[in-house]
């Protein structure tokens, strides 16, 4: 499915470029699903069909690999009894849906518009190489969460909110930075929006990456 086209986009750098899948409890939340059957064994199913194209991915080149899961707690049940099977199967899912790429593929997911701390937990037992959270509007206190639960793998906490208009200064991505280097240690953070920018405009989007790239160069030049 996107084999094509991030072929094509790699082709036009020599930098790394992420090829993005959704992810199985993300296509479960927003699907019209059948019925005849539990929710996981469709999740495990639907699991399959994206490590194939993990594989097919991994096999055209692409070494960054990420499964979005944004959907991961909507599905969560309001019953306590029911939350731990739950997550189980959901991080089963994922883990299926990566563990067909070697070692050297370095897996990345996506989670926003969430309180994630009922499910802090099961978001590090998915383990993914780097995991990428909204944060921005709640100035990375996600990362006080994560911390609390052992949370050893990388992290891109959002820099800047995508669902605003307003394009963010330098000095204001620069920061949240700073506030993320003291719960992150600088090999361990990744530096990007909270979420996908299909919302923005192009003028939007280049103006508020400019200056988050900006923000990065500054922030890594003050720490040495």
């Amino acid at each position: 499915m996107m084999v094509a086209w991030i072929s094509y986009a790699q082709s036009l750098t020599d930098k790394p470029v992420k090829g993005i899948l959704t992810g199985p409890i993300t296509i479960l939340a927003w699907s019209f699903v059948r019925d005849d059957q539990p929710l996981a064994d469709t999740a495990y199913q639907i699991a399959l069909a994206i490590r194939d194209e993990t594989v097919d991915l991994q096999s055209a080149g692409i070494a960054i690999i990420q499964v979005d899961e944004p959907a991961f707690r909507e599905l969560l049940p309001l019953g306590r009894a029911d939350q731990d099977e739950y997550l189980r199967w959901a991080v089963g899912a994922f883990r299926l849906a990566t563990s067909g790429v070697a070692d050297s593929t370095q897996i990345h997911t996506h989670m926003c518009y969430s309180e994630f701390g009922e499910v802090i937990g099961a978001i590090a037992d998915l383990d993914a190489d780097v995991t990428s959270l909204e944060a921005a509007r709640s100035h990375m206190e996600i990362l006080d969460d994560l911390n609390a639960v052992g949370f050893a793998n990388s992290v891109g906490p959002g820099v800047y909110d995508v669902h605003s208009p307003r394009v963010p200064s330098t000095g204001e991505i620069a920061a949240l930075l700073r506030a993320a280097l003291k719960a992150i240690p600088a090999q361990r953070l990744w530096v990007n929006p909270d979420c996908g920018l299909k919302t923005r405009t192009v003028d939007e989007v280049t103006a508020s990456l400019h200056n988050m790239v900006a923000a990065a160069l500054e922030v890594r030049a003050s720490a040495g």
